[in-house]
């Protein structure tokens, strides 16, 4: 089993920021990749950023880069994405997931991971 707990949202202006964390348990910490999606009303899921547990990569989404940043603590075993210049396209629920599959090009495409988490909802006022 594994177990992804995010945590970290809230309301916000345009132009704040926020951090959110995801802590992994269980199968989840050996997962391939760990990716960031949202899902804003009415809209399909979308994939934010992604990082793997080694080495350095990481995947960002275009309306996302230069403004998000998405790190690793291998001891805690939690991601993060800290979230900078936000704005009000922004708002949507965020979902960590974790994606046990060794598919290098598929960080960012939903149907690939695994497990996901409960959500945590992100609202940036204009």
């Amino acid at each position: 089993q594994a177990q992804l707990v995010e945590s970290g949202g809230g309301l916000v202006q345009a132009g704040g920021s926020l951090r959110l964390s995801c802590a992994a348990s269980g199968r989840a910490v050996s997962s391939y990749f760990m990716g960031w999606f949202r899902q804003a009303p009415g809209k399909e899921r979308d994939f934010v950023s992604a990082i793997r547990w080694t080495g350095t990569y990481t995947h960002y989404a275009d309306s996302v880069k230069g403004r998000f940043t998405i790190s690793k603590d291998n001891v805690k075993k939690t991601v993060y994405l800290q979230m900078d210049s936000l704005k009000p396209e922004d708002t949507a629920v965020y979902y960590c997931a974790a994606d046990m599959n060794y598919n290098p090009n598929n960080y960012n495409n939903a149907a690939e991971y695994d497990y996901w988490g409960q959500g945590t909802q992100v609202t940036v006022s204009s």
